[in-house]
């Protein structure tokens, strides 16, 4: 079926409306800071949301049937000053007009902003404190460099969290997890110093359940309100119904399809206004709705077509809500995105096939709607069924960027190389862009993107920027005198380990500023592990409490420049470092001859041992390194190649390289080829990166391919794609995403944007609105070498 009316009505006004800056959360956020000075943390952060809760506006836009918004906007962005606001202080005045994820704020916001809301949290934010604290040297490579970026973790909030709809929230409602908090208080004692901390973390609970339903119930009361004024019938009586709904939930465990729905929506909402989070995750969507969805279609209850309406109206909301950034951060998460994934397929905790309705249901909904969000991703087990199989690849087909496709196998070893136990990694869901995890897990995902390339280039310019010629990195000898690869390869590790041992400095010192200013009641409040500690997740209340996770960038762009220094260097000798790097400080500008050598030689990304074994090389010492050091609770650091959109801004800020890259160009996101270069076939790109260790990796890898729109316009095409997939995970691979559209029609998006508005491309581990991204992110897009053949 098609989108039904309603469907598409609200589904023009997101394409249509441009982003709302709110500042009523922030308002309401400080005053009740103000009121509670002196009292604990835990319980000023947990009355700061009850109060949001009961004060928040209440809209019902029109012809919703799942309702919930963080402000007075449809697509609204929220400020969250505890976090940062010297940011928004410094940007603001440009947020209308900047390249990147713009956002509509008025100069009545902006004055009452530097006049009632930023005063108050100056000296007091995780942002002030973080940057009080670091260091001179880590602020040098660090902050705002684009060489190693951490700001995700101090200036806005954390997110990374997927909800426990199995064990807590779906069976309990928030109801049910305030009478459990109240009963572990009972068992209290109010003289044990450790008992105090505890009964502050229930009375928390207890605070962010009150909010959360008091907020459902203010909803209900205004459906009720407009039910009674609404003139035409069937509005009337779905406004009676919204009314129900949410008097029922989140409060009580959900008894519908429907209320499950919505109570999906409210925790997401809830999250939202918390602490406007970075990838809080849906999690298993098909596994824990599906038994709603099967309960009322065999008591007659619903219907495919009713539920289908129900989820897409579902997927509105969830695309709908502005993740509010800095220009930096934009730069790495580019295009509104905000990573609510969600995940379908795969195999039950028991082993057993996963795979039901509501998974075929997920995907034609993000065929049907075209929105950002969810990021949808599959699990695929080497049984996975056809029809399955053919559904995933028909919407590859369509040219949405989605889904991500994971294999259910490599996921699940991830997490067992992590500690969870078997029953909880095999029942793992996808977090943010490609990081599988466990909803019974406390983790930071993407915390420190740190360049590769940017190693090299300090390695090979004396630890300095090649573009400011500003010191940044260890000093390091006169490149022309290296005299051998390996003491170029001592110099690159030594300079990429001074990086990694900033990342770590700046994480430990974001966790333990988070852990004092930024407890999550709410969030808390969603882990049943958490309830049965007595703490908040950021004290370690989960069941799994996992080490901040490393993104590697760059590794394909580094792998290749070490291939050309290797071979045109050292080995054939057709040039000699004083000449590459004279090439180098020129942009390769008088130098084209010896680029094309460059160039020439072989790349990532077509299954040649020459270059991929550098590549997993550098990948091995990544993992080695980063896994030395432990976080501020004692785990060990994580690593990944995701992505993001980080290749952009990292490449903004480094000169030419030895592959023959120029300045300023974009360098690699996980473990995907660099752009073009990716010449032989598409299996080969696949074989290459299967090469470099997945499992290890455990925070994630990414691997972006294009195909051409041919290879999977018809079911054999599909097929063939479908025995590739399977291939490439059986050699150990974990994550692939194509984009399929020509640039043929990408340049007529670029030139005519009106006509393109619901066009999604995969941008990394994620697809947006090609028309929402940045002209040089979408030539990055254009650029890519689309595959002619598997």
């Amino acid at each position: 079926m098609s989108v039904t009316p309603r469907v598409e009505k609200i589904r023009q006004n997101y394409l249509n409306e441009k982003p709302h800056i709110s500042c009523e959360r922030a308002r309401i956020w400080t005053e009740s800071f103000k009121r509670t000075e002196g009292l604990p943390q835990q319980i000023r952060t947990a009355q700061a949301f009850y109060d949001a809760c009961c004060e928040l506006p209440v809209t019902i836009f029109e012809g919703e049937l799942v309702v919930g918004a963080s402000g007075e906007f449809r697509r609204c962005g929220i400020l969250t000053p505890e976090y940062g606001w010297k940011w928004v202080d410094d940007e603001m005045d440009d947020f209308a007009t900047r390249p990147q994820d713009p956002y509509d704020m008025t100069d009545e916001q902006r004055e009452f902003c530097r006049k009632e809301i930023f005063p108050y949290w100056a000296g007091k934010s995780v942002e002030d404190t973080f940057l009080a604290r670091a260091s001179e040297e880590t602020k040098k490579i660090g902050v705002d460099t684009g060489f190693l970026d951490t700001d995700s973790k101090w200036r806005g909030g954390i997110g990374e969290i997927s909800p426990d709809y199995v064990d807590q929230l779906f069976p309990k409602g928030f109801g049910g997890i305030k009478k459990e908090a109240m009963a572990y208080m009972e068992g209290l004692s109010e003289t044990d110093p450790a008992d105090m901390k505890k009964r502050d973390f229930y009375k928390s609970i207890l605070l962010v359940c009150d909010g959360i339903i008091t907020l459902a119930n203010r909803y209900s009361q205004k459906a009720k309100e407009m039910a009674a004024v609404e003139g035409d019938a069937v509005r009337k009586a779905e406004l009676e119904e919204i009314a129900a709904v949410c008097a029922a939930v989140p409060e009580n465990p959900p008894t519908s399809f429907r209320e499950a729905i919505q109570f999906a929506w409210f925790v997401e909402l809830g999250g939202i206004i918390a602490e406007n989070p970075l990838a809080l995750n849906v999690g298993r969507f098909d596994q824990f709705m599906y038994p709603y969805y099967k309960a009322d279609e065999e008591a007659g209850k619903i219907d495919y077509d009713t539920a289908l309406e129900l989820v897409e109206c579902l997927w509105l909301k969830y695309s709908e809500w502005v993740w509010v950034i800095s220009s930096n951060t934009a730069g790495f998460f580019a295009g509104y995105t905000n990573f609510e994934n969600l995940t379908v397929g795969g195999t039950k905790a028991d082993g057993t096939n996963g795979i039901n309705t509501i998974s075929y249901m997920a995907i034609q909904a993000t065929k049907e709607i075209k929105t950002h969000q969810p990021t949808l991703s599959c699990r695929i087990q080497p049984d996975c069924p056809a029809e399955f199989m053919e559904a995933v690849t028909e919407l590859v087909s369509t040219g949405c960027g989605f889904p991500a496709i994971h294999s259910d196998r490599v996921g699940y070893q991830m997490l067992r190389n992590l500690g969870c136990e078997p029953e909880d990694a095999k029942d793992w869901n996808n977090c943010g862009c490609v990081v599988p995890h466990s909803r019974k897990t406390f983790e930071w995902t993407s915390s420190c993107n740190i360049s590769f390339t940017a190693a090299l280039e300090f390695a090979l310019n004396e630890g300095k920027s090649r573009l400011t010629g500003k010191q940044v990195a260890l000093p390091e000898k006169d490149p022309k005198t290296f005299t051998s690869y390996e003491e170029i390869k001592e110099a690159y590790f030594k300079q990429f380990s001074y990086m990694v041992k900033h990342g770590v400095i700046s994480l430990i010192t974001a966790q333990e500023i988070n852990q004092k200013k930024a407890p999550r009641p709410f969030l808390s409040a969603c882990n049943e592990y958490c309830l049965k500690n007595g703490a908040d997740l950021v004290d370690g209340g989960a069941k799994y409490n996992i080490g901040p996770v490393f993104t590697g960038c760059g590794l394909a762009v580094t792998a290749n420049c070490f291939a050309v220094i290797k071979k045109l260097v050292f080995e054939d000798k057709v040039t000699t470092m004083s000449e590459l790097i004279d090439a180098l400080n020129a942009n390769w500008e008088g130098y084209e001859e010896l680029r094309a050598k460059a160039q020439a030689v072989p790349k990532y990304g077509n299954d040649i041992d020459y270059v991929d074994s550098i590549a997993k090389e550098l990948a091995d010492y990544y993992y080695h390194d980063v896994t030395s050091y432990k976080d501020y609770y004692g785990h060990t650091f994580t690593t990944a190649f995701m992505g993001i959109s980080n290749y952009l801004p990292t490449g903004k800020v480094l000169g030419a390289t030895p592959d023959g890259r120029k300045a300023t160009e974009p360098i690699t996101e996980g473990v995907s080829p660099y752009t073009g270069s990716d010449t032989s076939s598409c299996l080969a790109a696949l074989r290459s990166s299967a090469k470099m260790g997945h499992d290890i990796h455990a925070g994630g890898t990414l691997l972006n391919l294009r195909l051409n729109h041919d290879l999977v316009a018809t079911p054999r095409g599909r097929a063939n794609l479908g025995a590739m997939l399977q291939s490439y995970f059986a050699l150990g691979g974990f994550h692939v995403q194509f984009n399929t559209v020509s640039n043929e029609v990408l340049k007529d998006a670029q030139a005519h944007p009106e006509n393109y508005k619901d066009l999604l491309v995969r941008v990394a581990g994620y697809s947006t609105q090609f028309v929402n991204l940045s002209k040089s992110m979408q030539e990055s897009i254009m650029a890519r070498n689309a595959h002619e053949s598997f």
